[in-house]
């Protein structure tokens, strides 16, 4: 089936056509480990843990490379304020990083390369690039020459006079011109540096990623990705490195960009005071709602993050956890076989199953493909219903078949996979419940309706939903 993906670089949805038959390679910006991982994050890297997930659920075998920017003014200019090493600092916030996303379902990438294993592939990239007339050194800095470089604004809509006369640049009469760009940065007191042909010095932000893309994926790929303010100056910049060293046009082929977090309709800043990073989100909310939360937009959408927009994915989460627990319960039941409504449920829930799969295809729209799960929870749910009111005969094969089509549509958006540790020890709210219940039942017995209204009536305050079966009373907290 075919996968049609939104090309940043094309402006347009365009079909998936593997470099290699059966094979996808994704090259994703990572995190610069300075801090705890943020919200704004989270996105870029659940989004492609789904578009990874989905790609080798239709087959292919990806090759995911996700870098560290570990060499950077401000991890440096945080352990120079902590009189620490710089490696300090980065071995604290990556382990931070893992932490976090392991707590996301996030699985991990196939490689994690970072700046400082990678100089003498870095410096040679450099050599290259000088070779072949896109560099020139100044005084121990190298710099890039944009002009020589035709397909420079391509990706970012921009033309490069028009950026000239709007730029807001440090004049640097060293430069050819204002827009050339640092590839190799000469050494200053207080900084990391690594030797090299043009002296002591350290790495320009873009050339990294165009060194280890490059090195783990080749000189041309399929996808590379990143939240949209990476698309000028960083992802730009890559091109023109990348497509000035090897001349293999274009340098990547199809390039995915998530859209921007608001903070209730704002700006996400710390100098606003609506910064928020993931571990001060899962103080309130599990990993698994913010997952659901963030993918319940479409990736290229821009997303406001609130507390009241959480707490509505908890919801609708807690929908799909009750489906699953109802399909658990109906497969304890003895089946009698299937009948000619139950295969006709049957015929419904598959084509929920296509139109879920049709949705990741088209650009992998997780939102439209949530909405399809919703449909089978309530498929789901009706059945359920039907089943244990004895509306219905069980038909266990349905039920095998919603199970695993739930199970399907659960591991490709990530959520509901992991199994619940039940406690076997009774909490006192559970024992109150259960009191509750019981005295209400013996009203009801007694013919004493009034009371056993008033029962149940306190159960729904204290958030407590009953549902009176042939099997007795079940509950659930709402």
């Amino acid at each position: 089936m075919t996968i049609r993906v939104y090309n940043t670089l094309t402006k347009q949805k365009e079909e998936f056509k593997p470099l290699l038959k059966g094979k996808a390679g994704i090259y994703v910006c990572g995190v610069t480990p300075y801090n705890d991982p943020h919200v704004g994050n989270a996105r870029p890297f659940i989004t492609w843990d789904v578009i990874r997930r989905f790609l080798e659920h239709e087959g292919y075998d990806v090759t995911h490379v996700q870098n560290f920017t570990d060499v950077d003014d401000k991890i440096i200019n945080k352990a120079n304020a902590e009189g620490v090493q710089w490696s300090d600092i980065c071995g604290r916030y990556i382990k931070s990083y893992f932490e976090v996303m392991d707590q996301l379902n996030i699985r991990r990438a196939h490689v994690y390369p970072r700046v400082s294993d990678h100089m003498p592939d870095i410096i040679s990239t450099v050599e290259k690039l000088i070779s072949n007339g896109y560099g020139y050194v100044v005084d121990g800095d190298v710099y890039y020459r944009v002009e020589k470089f035709a397909h420079y604004g391509e990706l970012s809509g921009r033309n490069l006079e028009d950026m000239l006369a709007g730029a807001r640049i440090d004049v640097d009469d060293r430069k050819e011109n204002p827009m050339d760009f640092a590839l190799w940065k000469a050494a200053k007191p207080g900084e990391p540096s690594w030797k090299s042909p043009w002296g002591q010095g350290r790495p320009g932000w873009h050339i990294e990623c165009t060194t280890m893309s490059m090195k783990y994926l080749g000189d041309t790929f399929d996808f590379h990705g990143g939240g949209s303010d990476l698309i000028f100056p960083h992802h730009e910049n890559e091109i023109a490195q990348s497509e000035g060293c090897t001349g293999c046009h274009p340098f990547v082929h199809y390039w995915l960009h998530n859209g921007f977090i608001t903070v209730n309709e704002e700006k996400m800043s710390k100098s606003l005071g609506n910064f928020f990073t993931v571990k001060e989100i899962l103080e309130h909310f599990s990993p698994e709602v913010l997952r659901f939360f963030i993918l319940s937009t479409h990736y290229r959408s821009p997303l406001d993050f609130s507390d009241q927009r959480l707490s509505e994915a908890e919801r609708g989460l807690a929908r799909l956890k009750t489906a699953k627990e109802n399909l658990m319960e109906l497969a304890k039941i003895i089946s009698v076989g299937p009948d000619k409504e139950s295969l006709e449920t049957k015929t419904v829930v598959l084509k929920i199953r296509e139109d879920f799969l049709e949705a990741m295809r088209d650009d992998f729209n997780t939102a439209l493909a949530i909405s399809y799960m919703f449909a089978l929870a309530k498929e789901i749910n009706v059945y359920h219903q039907a089943v244990i009111t004895g509306k219905k005969q069980p038909d266990g094969k349905l039920v095998d078949t919603m199970q695993r089509l739930l199970a399907e549509m659960s591991g490709i958006i990530g959520v509901l996979e992991k199994t619940e540790i039940v406690e076997t020890k009774v909490s006192s709210d559970d024992e109150k419940i259960e009191k509750f219940i019981a005295q209400r039942q013996q009203a009801r017995q007694n013919k004493e309706y009034a009371k056993a209204d008033e029962l149940r009536n306190q159960l729904t305050e204290m958030g407590i939903v009953l549902e009176d079966t042939p099997q007795g009373v079940r509950w659930r907290r709402q």
